[in-house]
């Protein structure tokens, strides 16, 4: 694929193409209305966005699948040697930028195949937001992975285990719980066998991604696309709560079980540095997804509205876990106080009759 893109890009325009296709995309709407635009698109022109597609997607299997095994495992090496040398340092630091150029490109592969229809134009802004708001994410999940299978070697296995098989039959769940056909049109070649194999390698990548940080590309096996191309803000909000949970957990079994090996290592500092960390990450997604991304006019609600109905929902089913508590425990009280009612009343009744016994008597 490189050679070939090489070239056809010094071949561009010194031979006379025979045929050009016509593409129309719509712009962002301004003021309520969007204008639609026709472009010419060469053969040359559409085989280089091929090739622009799959160097994409190579470079997110090649981040989650080679680079963040990598720098788990170096960073694991230096906190065992409690040294880093340069070279180690240079690889990790080559392997998390991998993984944050992955991500980058995963979200901006996400804006394309969502808003398809529109001519999508990232700025700087929203670059910059994106590799801060990755940086931030992988390098302190990997850290906090690293912390925990340090002390709890054996535990690590099962935490990483347990995420993988979620993610990874997650797509698969909500496939047979929507009841639709097996898809049959990924590839025409391929049969019943081979696009098993095929969903089964695209949901092992979610997973892999999902492992280390939010997927801006939703697989749906029920779509015809297998990507869902809704903007699923709950679905995000329940995402980063239980991560930082699960982050905040493993790191209190880190400082909970933490041998003499950490004593050169200010324990509080460090898990306070962390969490705040990932929360940094937080807030720079959500900066680029209020102010920076390029379809927010497309948006039927922002971000803000969302979280907002999120924390909602949830102090909704609070309330209603609590008052059901509170009903139960009056329903076991109320036998009691029953009975207490009926003593009370007897113990009336009987002071009744001698007030009126002692009236009569003095009448």
């Amino acid at each position: 694929r490189c050679v070939e893109a090489f070239y056809i890009y010094f071949r561009a325009g010194r031979v006379e193409e025979p045929y050009v296709s016509i593409t129309k995309k719509r712009q962002m709407p301004k003021d309520g209305y969007s204008e639609e635009i026709e472009k010419e698109v060469g053969q040359a022109e559409g085989k280089l966005c091929t090739h622009r597609s799959a160097f994409s997607r190579a470079s997110v299997i090649q981040a989650f699948l080679g680079s963040a095994p990598q720098l788990t495992l170096q960073l694991y090496i230096c906190v065992l040697q409690q040294e880093v040398t340069v070279a180690r340092s240079i690889f990790m630091v080559l392997s998390l930028l991998s993984i944050v150029y992955g991500a980058l490109r995963c979200n901006i592969l996400a804006i394309r195949i969502k808003y398809d229809d529109y001519d999508v134009r990232v700025k700087p802004a929203a670059y910059l937001c994106i590799f801060l708001w990755r940086s931030f994410e992988i390098a302190t999940r990997v850290t906090v992975l690293v912390l925990f299978g340090s002390v709890l070697r054996i535990w690590v296995f099962l935490i990483v285990l347990l995420n993988f098989l979620g993610f990874c039959f997650y797509p698969w769940v909500l496939f047979w719980l929507s009841k639709s056909p097996f898809p049959e049109n990924i590839e025409k070649e391929l049969s019943r066998v081979g696009t098993t194999i095929v969903l089964c390698l695209l949901t092992f990548l979610y997973a892999g991604i999902n492992m280390f940080c939010w997927s801006a590309v939703h697989v749906e096996l029920s779509d015809p696309d297998l990507i869902s191309k809704s903007q699923n803000w709950y679905r995000m909000t329940v995402y980063y709560i239980v991560r930082l949970m699960e982050n905040a957990f493993l790191l209190l079994m880190w400082y909970i079980y933490r041998t003499d090996f950490y004593l050169y290592v200010c324990a509080p500092m460090l898990v306070l540095q962390l969490l705040i960390g990932y929360c940094m990450g937080i807030f720079f997604m959500l900066v680029f997804y209020q102010f920076c991304h390029p379809c927010k006019k497309l948006f039927s609600s922002s971000i803000t509205e969302a979280l907002l109905s999120c924390f909602k929902l949830l102090y909704f089913i609070c309330q209603h876990q609590k008052s059901t508590l509170l009903t139960g425990k009056v329903a076991v009280k109320s036998p009691e106080n029953t009975d207490e009612a009926r003593g009370s009343s007897k113990t009336i009744d009987s002071q009744n009759r001698n007030i009126h016994q002692s009236v009569s008597s003095n009448a």
